[in-house]
């Protein structure tokens, strides 16, 4: 029994490394794809891009490993009954019940670790790639001064350079526009020829320029805005110096991301639902006041505005033909004037809350959210063992054929209806304790049913058995029509 356990053991390991492997690779060459913009041409250090691989191959692991669970169970138990090891079993006495037992603990084993993943590593691995992801669209792109070509990626200049030598520093036709004092362009630098070349730091770019002239407009008198001056400087050699430093990667503070859902873990999360939840009963509250104050101050406003020689009388008019009588004509166009003005700020104050307990509200949503996917992220990979393994005895196939194909439609059968219910789920539509599980709710019957198929030795996806349904079906359309 523990020689075959370990049978079981070895064959599924490696197909769930390699799956896992594999479905992590096909992951980040679509992240590399869709940021391929922000990456290419920027002068980025391998560090920096090794460090973003690494921080994204960590947040595609809620949907890599339980597709790695799904076709690696399938390929294992193909692979058993392709080669005739599982019915060895059987006929030895052995269950299909105790020969899966194995990989069951290993599943189990599997979950608890995907729970910590996700409850303690996934939102710091979160936190570090879109902070760098973020740093990394910020950066500009990488020195690169083209022939014929205005370049204007460095602060307060433009420069073009008509030609280049092959060794890629001498130039020629060079025009430098000087922008870095008010004015306007009112410092022109043209020369015939030049040198150009970075410090060792890569913070300085020195232009040693040939044989030009600098023109200058001053600009520092009154007289000079009407008389508009001009010097001209001739110069056998001239050397101008350019700040690279915003070209350098800088690091945003990680502090500006903590706050949000995708960054926390379950303590923390709750903790920020607590402190939401209560900020938004405080915005209740004070609302009720204002709007309160605003309804119940306005019989005293259109007094002191519409009525001063009676102030401090109290009026005895109840309705609103008593009221309108107790003014004159000029003094109800007052009142009703400024009761629509009140009405009209009161409408404006109740859109912008509902505005704004609507975000808070989404909000509180998405926080829900993040917590039940870190538990939907466990029980998908028992639920999808459930599935692969059964199936895979079933189909007696093994490989990357028939089970990768099973494999993928089941897997994009469980993500569409759990991106499809998160998304209902983030709308307000459906609640998170729904939402967030009618994935698993929709596997589980199925996952049960084929286990239950297998333990029995159903043979289920066996062409006998397909033939000698349709035959049934054949023989039930053919009684139909001559019934008619």
């Amino acid at each position: 029994m523990k020689k075959l356990h370990l049978l079981v053991l070895r064959s599924y390991i490696g197909p769930l490394i390699l799956t896992f492997c594999i479905a992590i690779f096909v992951l980040l060459m679509q992240f590399l794809w869709k940021y391929i913009d922000d990456l290419v041409g920027k002068g980025l250090d391998l560090w920096i891009v090794v460090q973003l691989l690494f921080y994204a191959s960590a947040t595609f692991v809620p949907m890599a490993l339980p597709l790695a669970i799904l076709l690696a169970s399938l390929m294992t138990m193909g692979n058993l009954g392709e080669h005739y090891e599982l019915v060895a079993a059987k006929s030895s006495g052995i269950s299909f019940r105790k020969i899966m037992m194995p990989l069951v603990f290993l599943s189990l084993i599997i979950s608890g670790i995907a729970f910590y993943f996700s409850n303690q590593v996934l939102p710091v691995a979160n936190l570090k790639m879109f902070s760098l992801l973020y740093d990394v669209k910020e950066q500009k792109p990488a020195l690169n001064i083209k022939e014929g070509v205005f370049y204007r990626e460095i602060d307060g200049y433009v420069i073009k350079v008509g030609e280049k030598d092959k060794d890629g520093q001498t130039i020629r036709r060079v025009i430098v526009y000087d922008h870095t004092k008010p004015g306007g362009n009112i410092a022109v630098t043209i020369a015939e020829s030049g040198k150009m070349e970075v410090t060792e730091d890569k913070r300085t770019l020195i232009f040693t320029l040939n044989n030009g002239t600098n023109y200058n407009e001053a600009r520092e008198t009154r007289e000079s805005l009407t008389r508009r001056p001009m010097q001209r400087i001739h110069f056998s050699e001239e050397q101008i110096r350019f700040d690279l430093s915003s070209f350098s990667m800088s690091r945003t503070s990680e502090d500006l991301f903590r706050e949000h859902y995708q960054m926390m873990n379950l303590s923390q999360l709750f903790n920020s639902i607590d402190t939401m939840q209560e900020q938004k009963g405080i915005r209740q509250n004070m609302f009720a006041e204002q709007l309160q104050a605003s309804t119940s101050n306005f019989y005293h406003f259109y007094i002191m505005k519409a009525r001063p020689t009676v102030v401090g009388e109290t009026s005895k008019a109840t309705t609103y033909d008593e009221i309108r009588n107790d003014f004159s004509a000029t003094q109800y166009r007052t009142a009703v004037s400024e009761a629509i003005g009140m009405a009209r700020n009161n409408s404006m104050m109740v859109d912008n809350y509902t505005l704004e307990i609507d975000a808070k509200s989404k909000t509180l949503i998405k926080h829900w959210v993040e917590i039940h996917r870190k538990f939907t992220l466990s029980i998908a990979c028992l639920l999808l063992f459930f599935i692969g393994a059964p199936l895979g005895a079933i189909i007696r196939k093994g490989g990357l054929g028939l089970p990768l194909v099973i494999s993928v439609v089941v897997f994009i059968f469980y993500y569409i209806i759990s991106i499809t219910s998160e998304k209902f789920t983030k709308e307000g539509v459906l609640a998170p304790e729904v939402g967030m599980w009618i994935s698993s709710a929709v596997l589980l019957p199925f996952g049960i049913w084929l286990t239950i198929k297998t333990t029995a030795d159903s043979p289920l996806m066996e062409s006998e058995s397909w033939g000698k349904m349709r035959m049934k079906i054949k023989r039930f359309f053919t009684l139909k029509r001559k019934s008619k």
